[in-house]
């Protein structure tokens, strides 16, 4: 039996009483990445036959594995005339759930589709995706292929949604790391610059115990035997002022100066307008020892090769020994027949004369393209009688 609780009052009025009270929630969190799938020369890979595909590398989002895969000739009989595109998951748990987007960008970045799914993988080995995503049978589809190099982009948002948890509102929340935009407000507002180096007639101070910490190079010029140890103000020769800015901003960032950290982001032509620019940084961080600015170089260059300026990168790539640089620059040579048109260009004339061995690397690579062509037309041929 339940019995009444007596309420404290006063002249015969009850009091307040005071309530505990506490607070939780409920937290569901997603963990988003995106990965960028460069399909190049996308004519030869048609006829490899229905259910066969080529993959993305692995990317890793939310503590898992995954790629794309692309069938070029369709997944499936009845999408022979499309290209069927799937999201993988590369082992893990059953279970997982995840929100995708897949964005196909086509000529001047231009985007042909734009699909969107959720689904949990119920299997850490099945994929989930469109066997229809494009349809080759348009006459639109053709024109729509980049000129540079016949191909397209297919970008994957993914959202890995993690397992609710429960969460006292009373904890402590930590703010996210601001060291690198501290470091950018420190480079730019010049707050304790012990030196200054003048570039083309620009003055940038900086600081030395940063610049020593991220380049031997410039440990060695500052706080070596060299004769800047003592120098308040260093003379920078052969480099552009935007160039050094670039390269200061990096050593205070980690990043480029457009924000770009990773190897991500489509293909445009503004690309191809920051060619030169970035073939100048290459060279910066090359002579200052930066390896992770180079290897960033090198992306963003390999996303804007075109007849015109291949062969000038293909003899910066020799020059710095920039192996990935080089073996896209080769391999954009050698592919649908634009030799014809670098060879035209003044930058050639310039790769002749500046690293003569190349040539035969070329060589080399059109005659293996070409003799896979034969081979594969042969066999397919010998398959059909």
């Amino acid at each position: 039996m339940a019995h009444a609780c007596a309420v404290p009052s006063v002249n015969g009025k009850s009091l307040p009483v005071a309530v505990a009270e506490t607070s939780s929630s409920c937290l569901t969190q997603g963990i988003t990445a995106a990965h960028n799938f460069d399909v190049i020369n996308f004519s030869l890979l048609e006829g490899m036959g229905v259910g066969e595909f080529v993959s993305s590398r692995n990317f890793h989002v939310g503590g898992y594995d995954w790629n794309i895969r692309l069938y070029p000739d369709g997944r499936s009989a009845e999408h022979k005339d499309k290209v069927s595109a799937f999201l993988i998951p590369e082992g893990g748990q059953e279970g997982v759930r995840v929100r995708f987007t897949f964005t196909v960008f086509g000529k001047d970045g231009k985007v042909w589709v734009k699909e969107n799914a959720e689904h949990t993988f119920k299997s850490p080995l099945i994929g989930w995706g469109w066997p229809p995503l494009i349809h080759k049978s348009k006459r639109l589809f053709r024109t729509l292929l980049r000129d540079s190099n016949d191909g397209f982009t297919v970008r994957c948002v993914l959202t890995v949604i993690q397992d609710p948890r429960v969460e006292d509102l009373s904890a402590i929340v930590v703010p996210e790391p601001s060291m690198l935009q501290d470091l950018a407000s420190m480079l730019r507002d010049g707050d304790g610059a012990d030196v200054t180096f003048v570039v083309g007639g620009r003055s940038f101070p900086a600081h030395r115990c940063i610049l020593a910490a991220r380049s031997a190079v410039f440990r060695a010029e500052l706080f070596g035997p060299m004769k800047e140890k003592a120098a308040t103000r260093v003379k920078v020769d052969d480099m552009e002022p935007s160039i050094f800015e670039a390269l200061l901003h990096f050593l205070y960032t980690d990043t480029l100066p457009d924000g770009d950290g990773g190897d991500g982001g489509v293909a445009t032509d503004d690309d191809k307008d920051r060619n030169v620019p970035m073939q100048h940084l290459l060279v910066a961080a090359d002579r200052y020892g930066l390896d992770r600015l180079r290897l960033l170089c090198e992306v963003r260059m390999c996303r804007s090769i075109d007849a015109d300026t291949v062969a000038t990168t293909l003899a910066l790539a020799e020059q710095h020994r920039c192996v990935q640089l080089k073996n896209a620059c080769l391999g954009f040579i050698a592919s649908r027949g634009v030799l014809g048109a670098v060879v035209q260009t003044s930058g050639f004339c310039h790769l002749v004369e500046s690293c003569p061995l190349v040539l035969l690397e070329i060589l080399d690579k059109v005659t293996a393209i070409w003799r896979d062509q034969v081979e594969k037309c042969f066999h397919s041929c010998v398959m059909n009688n």
